[in-house]
């Protein structure tokens, strides 16, 4: 068994955990948030698909943030990503019609 994960493991995980930073104001959501990517997989069902891209995506705007340099735009853009990924897991899985609401 390995050892516990210090920011977490596996794919729905790490998405709630980078969720949660991105719930924040944005000038306090990027700090530690990379660190759930260390161990963000992509499960094998998904990979090759639209989901795949769209974490490759949420990786790259994450590791690439500036702190203090857009942080209410760029965060604005994770959460929206966070959503589509969410919308393609579900509708991947078989849900008719998800939606992220409203107010995200």
């Amino acid at each position: 068994m390995p050892a516990q994960s210090e920011f977490g493991r596996g794919f729905v995980v790490n998405l709630t955990l980078l969720s949660r930073h991105f719930g924040l104001p944005p000038e306090r959501a990027f700090f530690g948030a990379a660190d759930h990517l260390n161990d963000l997989t992509v499960p094998e069902q998904f990979r090759g698909t639209e989901i795949e891209e769209l974490v490759e995506r949420l990786r790259k705007m994450v590791i690439w943030h500036q702190p203090g340099i857009l942080d209410k735009e760029d965060a604005a853009d994770i959460r929206r990503l966070l959503n589509r990924i969410a919308i393609a897991v579900d509708t991947r899985l078989g849900i008719a019609n998800p939606d992220a609401g409203k107010y995200d």
